[in-house]
């Protein structure tokens, strides 16, 4: 095989260690509480995830390509089109502005991940949105916890999940068309979503960079499920109490290691709307 079919190869390669168990459970349709999220929440199909895109500029010998969207026949083979690329320089310019406008902002370390215990704040067990997994603590247990605690969720798409009487214990309103006055670097949301931003960029970035920001989304699901209320070490998920200063303090400690991981990838993918605007001007 050529160049981009071994790269092609190495990527499917890749995304497969996770994508095969998850194949296999929706074939079983069996559920998981933790790692559905990225297959379900995240409007990116398997079949996408695994295909391989060298990115805009650059030109494949390749029939495979030919008709997918935003390729065009170009001089030796097919590639990412400039009329595709044009049709997206609003996503580019709004991407853009929310990737350094994050990466400006002062880390927030103090939020515990309380954004899941205010999703389920109130509600009996059977009516969480994961009413096969029991509240380690309890509904009453649980609602002492977000009570004792100081409410200060940055992220709207985890905010507007919050219960009614939850939403009115955070101390921001984040909405829908500001995020970029809110979202702060060490947001396990905001580092999940630069997986988002990632496969929206597709065809017009490299897959490898899709790959690289979906598995930091896979490992911050992790943290982010394990520091939620429910109890899921049936299925090996250890808790962190974050009601317990230790909990506190490990939970943090794994916050700061996602937003050093994270910091790279929002930074390429902010150069990478940087050089497909310069492209199109």
């Amino acid at each position: 095989m050529g160049t981009w079919q071994d790269r092609a190869s190495a990527h499917a390669e890749r995304i497969d260690r996770y994508l095969a168990p998850h194949l296999a459970r929706r074939e079983a349709r069996v559920k998981h509480p933790v790692f559905d999220f990225l297959f379900t929440y995240y409007a990116h199909r398997p079949s996408q995830l695994r295909r391989w895109h060298p990115g805009y500029g650059v030109v494949l010998d390749s029939a495979e390509h030919a008709g997918l969207k935003g390729y065009e026949v170009l001089d030796g083979g097919v590639g990412v089109g400039s009329s595709y690329l044009r049709s997206q320089r609003v996503l580019l310019e709004t991407l853009h502005r929310l990737l350094t406008a994050t990466a400006a902002r002062t880390p927030h370390f103090g939020c515990f991940g309380l954004h899941e215990w205010a999703m389920v704040y109130r509600l009996a067990e059977d009516e969480t949105r994961h009413a096969d997994w029991p509240l380690r603590l309890g509904p009453a247990g649980t609602d002492e916890v977000v009570e004792g605690h100081r409410i200060a969720c940055s992220h709207f798409d985890a905010y507007r999940f919050f219960t009614p009487p939850a939403r009115g214990l955070n101390t921001l309103s984040p909405g829908r068309d500001d995020r970029a006055l809110f979202e702060q670097p060490a947001c396990l949301h905001a580092g999940m979503d630069l997986y988002k931003h990632a496969f929206r960029l597709s065809p017009l970035i490299c897959s490898d960079l899709v790959a690289d920001c979906f598995e930091l989304a896979w490992d911050i699901r992790t943290l982010d499920m394990r520091a939620a209320p429910y109890d899921l070490r049936d299925l090996g998920f250890e808790p962190i109490a974050i009601e317990t200063a230790e909990g506190k303090a490990s939970y943090v400690e794994a916050q700061r290691g996602f937003a050093e991981r994270g910091a790279p990838l929002r930074a390429r993918l902010a150069e990478e709307c940087e050089r497909l605007l310069a492209a199109i001007d």
